[in-house]
């Protein structure tokens, strides 16, 4: 077993309770324009309306070699308007990939083949709030969301669902393979979306103690302006389904406004029933939290269903490929929600701070990639999706896939050098991850 990376926490994880090998690694060549050419038009701040990026924010199994790719809310590492962060009016997408794992005598068991099959806009068939000029592409009876910072109706709070503002994080596919559920961090929202189509088809509503009242396009005044609900680009990072298909659950980037915000330790949980829309919320405590003289949050970016009660979830500092520094903590930890205290009535870090669901290390994905060869500088600061995929063969025994991808914030180069949007694949037994259940599709 790899010796565990030192955690600065309030209270420590114990020690790992498998060592997945990675078997294959893709990189998706971010210079390449997706399959929305109605999209194609320059954006405002220079950057093709349909790049080819941001790939890894979301990452959900489909069923045989069918993965879905979820990106965020469009390019903004470009500054043209500091009003807005930077960001564009970019028409919110989804991607249906096909990942075949073919057999290698390279240094690694498999090498994935990727083949692009299908571009998905995301839209509603009622009227959105906009500022400034609506999306082109809207009819009669179609509003497309974009990823401007600006488009939400200011006498309303942040979890109204006409708000036409999206920046999805987290996608998981319906049990019956027709509809997809996205999280988002601006609202924060739970959406379900027609799989084929776009079309939004529900909305669900979390309580109200997440929504921020005081709204801005500029994340660091609407910060300021709040001191309850989201933290502003720091809503809902991550969504799990279960395995059975009846149960969503979402995870904040970070802590509520009123538990702490972005210097204290416990990431609200909401697990939503799908039928009733019945919720249920839990605390889960950060290890990466630097010290009391200079705390750290990076945050959580997945949260991925080992069963109806176990989840694998992401957390990670803001270190790699893409932000520089050395990349040191990015973990895939197993919690457990069976028995866990429901934290619905409380409020504030001190009230949240004995009720943190359990957890122990499932994989370090630093060490693991680097024992695999990967250099410290390819390692991507964003490794944001996280799914379970399909069974392979190797060395003669069945072993469990679990799928990670990253997110390249749609910049194609950096420093000169390609910035892809990187896909690695880790190989795993049912020793490693006792009661693993595959979602049925």
């Amino acid at each position: 077993m790899r010796p565990l990376i030192a955690l600065l926490a309030l209270f420590a994880a114990t020690s790992a309770v498998a060592e997945p090998r990675l078997i294959a690694a893709l990189d998706i060549d971010a210079s390449r324009h997706d399959l929305a050419m109605q999209t194609a038009g320059t954006l405002e701040d220079g950057v093709p309306g349909n790049i080819l990026g941001g790939l890894g924010s979301g990452l959900a199994y489909a069923g045989g070699d069918t993965f879905l790719m979820l990106p965020d809310r469009g390019p903004n590492a470009t500054p043209y308007d500091a009003s807005v962060d930077n960001t564009t009016r970019y028409y919110n997408r989804s991607h249906s990939f096909r990942f075949q794992l073919e057999a290698s005598s390279g240094a690694l068991p498999f090498t994935v083949k990727e083949t692009l099959e299908a571009t998905t806009l995301l839209w509603s068939p009622k009227p959105f709030t906009y500022k400034g000029a609506a999306p082109a592409l809207n009819a009669a009876d179609r509003f497309y969301f974009n990823g401007r910072s600006d488009q939400f109706d200011l006498a309303k709070g942040s979890t109204n669902p006409d708000n036409a503002r999206l920046d999805p994080e987290g996608i998981r596919v319906s049990a019956d393979g027709k509809s997809v559920f996205v999280s988002d961090e601006y609202g924060p929202y739970l959406y379900q979306f027609d799989r084929a189509t776009g079309q939004r088809l529900k909305s669900f509503a979390l309580p109200a103690k997440f929504a921020a009242v005081h709204l801005s396009s500029k994340g660091d005044e609407e910060i300021a302006g709040n001191d309850s609900g989201r933290v502003a680009n720091k809503g809902m990072q991550g969504v799990a389904i279960t395995p059975d298909g009846k149960t969503l659950v979402g995870i904040m980037q970070s802590p509520l406004a009123q538990d702490g915000g972005t210097r204290a330790p416990y990431v609200r949980i909401v697990v939503v029933d799908i039928a009733s829309g019945a919720t249920h919320e839990y605390a889960y405590g950060l290890n990466d939290i630097g010290t009391a003289e200079k705390p750290k949050y990076a945050g959580i970016s997945e949260i991925v269903a080992v069963n109806d009660h176990q989840f694998l979830v992401d957390e990670r500092d803001g270190k790699g490929r893409g932000a520089g520094g050395e990349p040191v903590f990015k973990t895939l930890f197993l919690i457990d929600l069976a028995g866990a205290s429901d934290i619905s009535g409380l409020s504030g870090a001190e009230a949240l701070a004995d009720k943190a669901v359990s957890k122990t290390v499932f994989l370090d994905m630093v060490a693991g990639l680097k024992a695999s060869g990967v250099a410290s500088d390819g390692i991507p600061e964003k490794i944001e999706g996280v799914s379970f995929g399909p069974d392979v063969t190797l060395n003669g025994a069945v072993t469990h896939t679990l799928w990670i991808a990253s997110d390249n914030d749609f910049l194609s180069t950096l420093d000169g050098k390609p910035n892809p949007n990187s896909v690695y694949v880790f190989g795993f037994s049912d020793d490693d991850l006792p009661g693993y259940v595959p979602q049925m599709l």
